[in-house]
């Protein structure tokens, strides 16, 4: 039977070739095909990425899915946001994603949708627990292939018409697709968008002959901070392997991350529904928040995690959401998912449209000095509590959000803490207006935190 361990806050993920066997994974396709039809109902809609495993894992989740009699449509090997149209375009009923998303080659797994959110949480432990109970729906399902990638195009497509960024010349983008998903997509659409395009690494390979598609690591950005230069382009767009993540590089090479991407559409969002909401995660920078407010926005700093995201957005009719990973959730003029390929055409349209620069998009802002994500190995059953501990130390001396984990603010700068939901390890992040006041404010939390680890010893 599956390992308990893989059914995760988000999604259901673990190494393909040990954790996901073949006579498992349709046991899963079981519980999965009979958790929506008692949710939502039979029409199910399938997909996968191009990883090696996922053909193999996707004839044991549909033999599955079937059996419990479910209605399949399987969309085939397309990026993720492809899946949640389909399920919008045709109205079905749910969908399940098989894809290893950004992590390495070796893993795999399932992001399920049921009617009009995403299984997180408890919900997806009732899949394991319908395994344990074997509780499953039976009945005389079916299945049948359909290609949506055209109705997709049209409907991102559709939306944009780029004008010359000066006269006689067009948007020039260099967009590395990682060889995953993305790219024979996105060749489609460039076709039909006014934009000069450089295409890297957009066959399809489940080695990932060039870099892992993981545009938040910076070394997986060289291909394209180079190309850019080399081509003298107005900035670089590259996705991760399943298409719902963004990372962007400016005309110089120089990394915009999440946040700021999040910073630029909601500007741009702004001039046209002023007053609007947006949600932030608590890694994303204090200029995101700040910003959006002195424009008029109502910014709202929530929990890290797509499923947990699209849930707030829904909730406060959130026009974008996004995260530091480069998750980008449209409710302006889209249908509220994450969509790599749709946020980078929004980015064009404002580059293209504003006729300056991409680094030109974040003129103005305040200059700050950040660390990326810090990972520290803690065990599942510590890893709440030495938070929880080290939240209440600054409660006595400092203005703490506790939103998830603890982000403390300091005088001129703040600092994170919190425990992953799909990992046992501690996040920590550091943002401040020195390199100097940096140090010393990670210096206090982590001062903290062993403290809290001793309590714990």
């Amino acid at each position: 039977m599956l390992k308990s361990t893989i059914f995760r806050e988000y999604d259901i993920r673990g190494v393909a070739e040990t954790e996901l066997l073949s006579a498992d994974v349709a046991e899963l396709g079981r519980a999965l095909g009979t958790l929506l039809q008692r949710k939502s109902g039979r029409s199910i809609n399938l997909a996968r990425d191009c990883r090696l495993s996922s053909t193999r894992l996707r004839d044991a989740l549909l033999e599955g899915l079937v059996a419990s009699g479910c209605e399949v449509t399987d969309i085939g090997v397309v990026p993720t946001p492809l899946l949640y149209f389909s399920a919008v375009h045709m109205e079905a009923d749910g969908a399940v994603m098989i894809t290893g998303s950004h992590n390495p080659s070796e893993f795999n797994g399932f992001k399920t949708v049921c009617g009009a959110t995403t299984l997180h949480g408890e919900a997806i432990q009732e899949a394991l627990h319908l395994i344990q109970a074997r509780d499953f729906a039976t009945g005389k399902g079916s299945h049948q292939d359909v290609d949506v990638t055209e109705p997709y195009i049209d409907a991102v497509a559709s939306q944009f018409e780029l004008p010359e960024i000066a006269k006689g010349r067009r948007l020039k983008v260099v967009l590395d697709a990682g060889n995953g998903t993305a790219g024979p997509v996105v060749h489609r659409l460039l076709e039909r968008l006014n934009v000069d395009a450089v295409e890297l690494f957009f066959d399809m390979d489940g080695h990932f002959p060039n870099h892992h598609p993981d545009p938040t690591v910076p070394k997986n950005l060289q291909h394209l901070q180079e190309t850019v230069k080399a081509r003298h382009a107005d900035f670089g767009i590259a996705f991760d392997g399943d298409s719902d993540r963004i990372g962007a590089v400016d005309e110089n090479g120089e990394v915009i991350y999440g946040d700021m991407l999040m910073l630029i559409f909601g500007r741009e969002i702004l001039t046209r529904k002023p007053g609007a909401t947006f949600i932030g995660e608590v890694k994303c920078s204090q200029v995101l928040y700040d910003e959006l407010k002195r424009l008029g926005g109502n910014p709202i700093m929530y929990k890290t995690g797509h499923s947990l995201i699209k849930a707030k957005m829904k909730e406060t009719h959130a026009e974008l959401a996004g995260e530091m990973s480069g998750h980008m959730f449209f409710g302006d003029r889209y249908f509220g998912y994450d969509d790599a390929i749709y946020a980078a055409c929004r980015l064009m349209e404002i580059v293209a449209k504003s006729g300056k620069p991409l680094s030109a998009q974040l003129a103005g802002l305040p200059k700050l000095v950040s660390t990326p994500e810090i990972r520290i190995d803690c065990p599942d059953e510590f890893k709440f509590a030495v938070v929880t501990r080290v939240a209440e130390q600054f409660k006595r001396t400092h203005q703490v959000i506790t939103v998830d984990g603890v982000r403390v603010l300091f005088e001129h700068g703040w600092g994170l803490l919190r425990a992953s939901n799909t990992q046992p390890v501690l996040v920590m992040r550091f943002e401040a207006s020195t390199p100097e006041l940096l140090a010393r404010y990670q210096g206090e939390v982590e001062a903290a935190l062993e403290t809290a680890k001793q309590r714990r010893a």
